[in-house]
């Protein structure tokens, strides 16, 4: 099997699921679909697919072939992997992390799959958020679970962070952010204790950086968590309420 090639059974299969989950009947795309069928994804990343819901992800963010994509902190590289196989080889995928902090390399992962000829369009790029050098501007940029953690550090400043990942995109770009949702009215005082964050702060701050709201979707709302508990506590773990939103840089 070639690493790009359409499964056709596979995606048919995945779009029949997509449908019964309530998805829009016209399901995923071709790409995306054979990207979340893709033979070489782990086990483990399969088995959360039924909570992270990768094919909405990633039409919600319009990823199509041939995008150029900025995942900052991929981590394990889930949606690494998903980005990689859905823009296909005429695509690219800069998996950006901070550069290792002593012992502890935040792009360990994003580097072997940076290796791994399966994910040949994948770049691992070591890099202070504000300060990420590329060949060109790109199409997406992309974070899952982590905004967040952006306002967490003793320097933080999420202003600048905003500013910066303007900077990466092409005019007409996309910005999406997936994260943990607090309480109505929480803004950003729960990040550290709880590692959630209001969705009314994000839309904030990012148009405050120049960005124009697209749209918000719900496919990762749920309704049996409380968001007035930590993302780790057992009640919630693996199953929390979730944000999406779609900014766009405007042309």
């Amino acid at each position: 099997m070639t690493r790009f090639s359409v499964l056709a059974a596979g995606a048919l299969a995945t779009a029949a699921l997509l449908c019964a989950g309530g998805v829009e009947a016209a399901g995923p795309s071709k790409a995306i679909a054979a990207a979340v069928d893709d033979s070489a994804r782990p086990q483990a990343d399969k088995d959360r697919d039924a909570v992270r819901k990768p094919a909405e992800s990633l039409e919600f963010a319009g990823i199509k072939p041939g995008d150029k994509v900025v995942e900052v902190m991929p981590g394990g590289g889930y949606f690494t992997r998903l980005l990689s196989v859905a823009v296909g080889p005429k695509g690219h995928v800069y998996a950006v992390s901070p550069p290792p902090m002593g012992e502890r390399d935040f792009g360990k992962a994003a580097k072997a799959l940076a290796e791994d000829s399966h994910y040949s369009n994948v770049t691992a790029v070591g890099s202070a958020f504000t300060s990420i050098s590329l060949p060109g501007p790109v199409d997406v940029v992309w974070t899952s679970d982590n905004y967040h953690d952006f306002h967490n550090g003793p320097n933080a400043d999420i202003a600048a962070f905003n500013k910066a990942m303007l900077g990466l995109l092409k005019p007409g770009g996309t910005y999406v952010i997936i994260d943990h949702a607090a309480a109505p009215g929480a803004g950003t005082t729960v990040t550290s204790s709880m590692h959630r964050i209001d969705p009314a702060a994000v839309k904030e701050e990012v148009t405050a950086a120049g960005f124009k709201f697209v749209k918000e979707g719900n496919f990762l709302h749920r309704t049996d968590d409380p968001r007035t508990v930590p993302i780790r506590d057992p009640s919630v773990r693996g199953k929390t309420d979730q944000l999406a939103m779609k900014f766009v840089k405007p042309k």
